[in-house]
């Protein structure tokens, strides 16, 4: 209970601090004309919206299993997940597009930077702080979408401080034409952070397997185990922040019913142990040693 507490608190506290940030930069960007600022805003708005996202995702998959889905909602932190993804690759043609239709239209405009410095400034430490909360509280619970919350947050974090050495720069030389340019590099920040989120949620919507390190760790849990044989069909997925496990034991045909029991009954506490939001499901097969083909 405490966890899914500590979750349902990041999340809110993401909403939050979204929503002061865009409302600041949305201040700033119209009254100095800047639209490295405005598009900063219209990233926060995405980051905002993905907030929302995030924690209507995070209230629905903390809910048990039912009748309807036996195996739990975490699905619904990955669907949230890639909504953000989506909705950051959107945000980030979107400004290409301003950005591009500013540098045909004019090579030369006049807007005041200092207002912009002033919220940039407070902008970057809000999400540095914000960000780094999240991804700790992420990396704690196994969330999903509190981690595409926080990498959302996080590239944040350089695009606005890319923004901010932008309006200093536009201060001190008068050089104008930077302003959409700047835009263009949050942008391109914007895009790699989308397509890297959509990406990893996409893989755990469509069932693929764990990451290669993740398996390397249940393969040498297996591999440790002397009182089996071997093991085979091993398959693994991710579901929000759950991960599913299921094997084939290749064990001593005359062993018998109770001895295999405890022996996936320890195996199973050593994959929980290693991943504790985990649900491993083992089929144990009689073997002989000599017919036996680890695949």
């Amino acid at each position: 209970m405490e966890v899914e507490t500590e979750k349902k608190f990041a999340a809110r506290l993401s909403i939050v601090s979204n929503g002061l940030i865009i409302i600041f930069k949305l201040i700033a960007g119209f009254i100095s004309g800047s639209m490295g600022i405005i598009s900063e805003a219209i990233h926060s708005m995405s980051d905002f919206l993905a907030s929302v996202l995030t924690y209507l995702a995070v209230l629905r998959s903390s809910q048990p299993a039912d009748k309807e889905h036996p195996f739990g909602h975490g699905r619904y932190e990955d669907l949230a997940g890639f909504i953000e993804g989506v909705l950051i690759i959107i945000a980030a043609f979107y400004i290409v597009w301003e950005a591009c239709k500013k540098i045909i239209t004019a090579s030369s405009f006049e807007f005041d930077s200092t207002l912009g410095i002033i919220v940039m400034s407070i902008a970057v430490l809000a999400n540095l702080v914000v960000s780094g909360y999240l991804f700790k509280v992420a990396k704690k619970t196994g969330s999903v979408a509190l981690h595409a919350d926080a990498k959302h947050l996080s590239t944040d974090v350089y695009s606005s401080i890319g923004v901010l050495i932008g309006l200093v720069l536009i201060k001190v030389t008068g050089f104008t034409l930077l302003d959409p340019l700047i835009a263009i590099f949050v942008a391109l920040i914007i895009l790699k952070a989308g397509i890297t989120i959509t990406k990893e949620t996409l893989n755990n919507l469509v069932d693929g397997t764990l990451p290669e390190e993740d398996l390397r760790q249940i393969e040498e849990i297996l591999n440790n185990c002397d009182k089996i044989i071997g093991y085979k069909n091993l398959k693994s997925r991710k579901s929000g922040p759950f991960r599913d496990i299921n094997l084939t034991l290749l064990c001593e045909e005359n062993m018998s019913l109770k001895e295999c029991h405890e022996i996936c009954d320890f195996l199973e506490n050593e994959i929980k142990t290693a991943f504790p939001n985990s649900q491993t499901i083992i089929h144990c097969e009689p073997c002989k040693k000599e017919e036996f083909i680890n695949v």
